[in-house]
């Protein structure tokens, strides 16, 4: 595989708190990258970084080769950036074929008028990236009216209509039932893989990180302590301790 997304240095502190203190990190093209670590590890701080809404006082971000740093939100998208957040970002006044359309014609860089924007050729592209998150039955109902589950597949849908290359998650099973969980990341997995598209999500279950990321990057104190194989790093006594919050004497009590 190829290097598509590269970080070198990265260096953000807030008052006496290093969010990121020296980050360097390389995705995989294609790879599917899971971030995992305490609250205030400087996970958050790290996709905020890549997408332009936080700039670093040191260090570089270069996507395929060509750097980043210092550009608009927008144009990172534009490069093929695209990101999700913990709370998904829809419009709950309009339907959800409403809300991934208006996503397909911001990839056009219109902005006009609602009724501008919902042409029939952006309504038929939404209806089809529904279909592919198996949301069709819900493209007549109102964004408000949805599970949290489905509020965040629409979220990831609206992203992949702006078509990106790589696209950062930050906590996409957050508040979403536990009974629903791998059902909703195994429609993510699949619909990105089908896309080929890069993810890297911030993740919080171990049991979606060991079943789905291809590698795991332990954040601590603004650095990573870890990276690697899932199986590898999710095994390692001190990701165990200081993220999983298992302790050795659990280990050594543990059925075999």
């Amino acid at each position: 595989m190829s290097v598509l997304l590269s970080a070198r240095g990265l260096k953000l502190a807030f008052g006496g708190v290093k969010a990121a203190d020296g980050i360097d990190l390389d995705v995989q093209d294609g790879e599917f990258l899971a971030i995992i670590g305490p609250n205030g590890a400087g996970k958050t701080t790290f996709i905020n970084m890549t997408t332009g809404y936080l700039k670093p006082q040191a260090g570089e971000i270069s996507f395929d080769g060509r750097p980043i740093l210092g550009m608009k939100p927008r144009d990172i998208v534009a490069l093929g950036i695209c990101r999700s957040f913990q709370l998904p970002q829809l419009m709950t006044e309009h339907t959800v074929l409403e809300n991934v359309a208006l996503a397909v014609a911001a990839r056009q860089s219109i902005w006009s008028a609602l009724r501008d924007l919902l042409r029939p050729a952006y309504r038929e592209e939404a209806y089809d990236i529904l279909q592919r998150f198996g949301l069709a039955d819900l493209a007549g109902r109102r964004a408000d009216a949805l599970n949290e589950g489905a509020r965040k597949l629409v979220d990831i849908a609206m992203t992949v209509a702006l078509k990106p290359r790589v696209i950062l998650m930050d906590e996409p099973t957050s508040g979403v039932a536990a009974a629903q969980k791998m059902a909703i990341v195994e429609t993510l997995v699949r619909v990105l893989r089908d896309a080929r598209v890069t993810a890297v999500f911030v993740e919080h279950d171990m049991d979606v990180v060991a079943r789905f990321a291809d590698r795991v990057a332990v954040w601590n104190q603004g650095r990573i302590a870890a990276l690697g194989a899932p199986a590898t790093v999710l095994a390692d006594p001190a990701v165990q301790r200081d993220v999983i919050g298992i302790r050795q004497t659990e280990l050594s009590h543990a059925p075999a």
